[in-house]
């Protein structure tokens, strides 16, 4: 038996210049960090040739082909594995919808545990790409390559993206206690609203293709990434709220379907109750919100948003492992 532990992410700054349609023309730029919630994918012989998948339905079936999760399926013919496994997953946030990169952490944990159960070790580079080659190639989901990266590497990053497809990954270096204000000064919510971001990518990546005003926000996106990373690296918080603020503004901007009128009201109130900036995580129109405050202006941004449920966040500095060998 094998499991494998993989984190999901936060991304602050620069998320849709992961997009193809953007990177391919003038190359991409996020901030994000992995977080201290996780998808964990177990893997075990089958007594029998058959392959059994447990995820928010069981699925079992006596040929690849027949399986219906895409990604499992896909994942297994990468990796020529015919039957006799059983594959299990569970997560700590709601696995779909929710702005936190749950499917490539997903694929990413799942094929470090498949490697694994073959034998092979996988670095955290080579886990990435496989996962963007599942996703995006073989199953033609609308995403960037963000989520992979940052699930595979864990850490906190500035993430660069290549017109050539290469992807960089470079911590973010500052002091140790830059990284915990800055963890104090963060507070989530859920929202209760899941959504398919594939819809929500799908009609940004289509904006991003045809109109020139959507890749000039992008790009002015990607400039605020490279201005966060370089105000962390000089152990410079004051900037913080206000690049992510500008960055939702902007993000709102590139689709109709990245915010909706409760979100907003939300936002505001927030905003109100004395949050510097925020954002909704993800693709947009549901999930998790995102404020960056004051550590002494959370109560009050907590009773502005009394409906949501706060999550307490942390970062964590460790990519997809393996946890358990049997």
């Amino acid at each position: 038996m094998i499991i494998s532990r993989t984190p999901l992410r936060m991304s602050f700054v620069g998320g849709g210049s992961d997009l193809p349609a953007y990177y391919r023309l003038h190359g991409g730029a996020v901030v994000s960090t992995a977080i201290d919630k996780y998808v964990y994918v177990t893997v075990n012989p089958k007594f029998d040739n058959n392959i059994r998948v447990s995820y928010a339905r069981t699925e079992e079936v006596d040929e690849v082909a027949r399986l219906r999760h895409p990604l499992v399926r896909e994942s297994l013919r990468h990796l020529d594995i015919a039957g006799g496994v059983e594959i299990t997953s569970i997560a700590d946030i709601p696995s779909r919808g929710t702005g936190l990169g749950s499917s490539s952490a997903f694929t990413v944990g799942l094929l470090h545990a498949l490697h694994a159960w073959q034998g092979r070790y996988r670095s955290a580079e080579q886990l990435a790409r496989e996962s963007c080659l599942i996703e995006i190639e073989r199953c033609g989901e609308p995403i960037g390559k963000q989520d992979q990266y940052a699930a595979a590497f864990g850490g906190f990053n500035f993430i660069e993206f290549s017109a050539d497809e290469r992807v960089v990954v470079q911590p973010i270096v500052c002091r140790h206690e830059t990284l915990e204000r800055l963890q104090d000064n963060l507070v989530a919510f859920y929202t209760g609203i899941t959504r398919p971001a594939a819809k929500v990518l799908r009609e940004k990546q289509r904006r991003i293709a045809a109109e020139s005003d959507k890749q000039a926000m992008l790009g002015r996106m990607v400039a605020l990434a490279r201005t966060l990373r370089d105000e962390l690296q000089n152990n410079n918080l004051d900037a913080f709220g206000e690049v992510i603020h500008q960055n939702w503004v902007l993000k709102r901007q590139l689709s109709d379907d990245v915010s909706t009128g409760q979100i907003d009201a939300w936002y505001d109130a927030a905003r109100g109750a004395g949050a510097v900036g925020g954002k909704i995580l993800g693709a947009g129109s549901g999930g998790f919100l995102l404020f960056y405050a004051p550590r002494r202006r959370h109560r009050a941004i907590r009773d502005a948003l009394s409906e949501l449920r706060p999550i307490p966040m942390r970062f964590e500095p460790q990519g997809s492992r393996i946890i358990f060998v049997h």
